[in-house]
């Protein structure tokens, strides 16, 4: 349970930074990667498809590179 609860808490602070730094290509591809790594499993895809939703309009080529590389199958 504390796992999943920090698996949450993780995927919703990582939402919270890429809005913030979301102005500056250099800047949320940096914070992806990161975010990328500290997410894992079904919050990673939920990560992904949130990125893709919010941002994908502006930095869809970054996030799929991004994920192809981080998501472990």
């Amino acid at each position: 349970m504390m796992m999943k609860e920090n698996g949450k808490k993780m995927l919703e602070l990582s939402q919270q930074v890429l809005q913030k730094v979301s102005f500056d290509p250099r800047l949320f591809r940096k914070e992806l990667v990161k975010a990328a790594r500290w997410v894992r499993g079904k919050d990673q895809l939920l990560l992904k498809a949130w990125c893709l939703a919010t941002f994908g309009h502006l930095y869809k080529d970054v996030i799929l590179e991004v994920f192809q590389h981080s998501i472990r199958t």
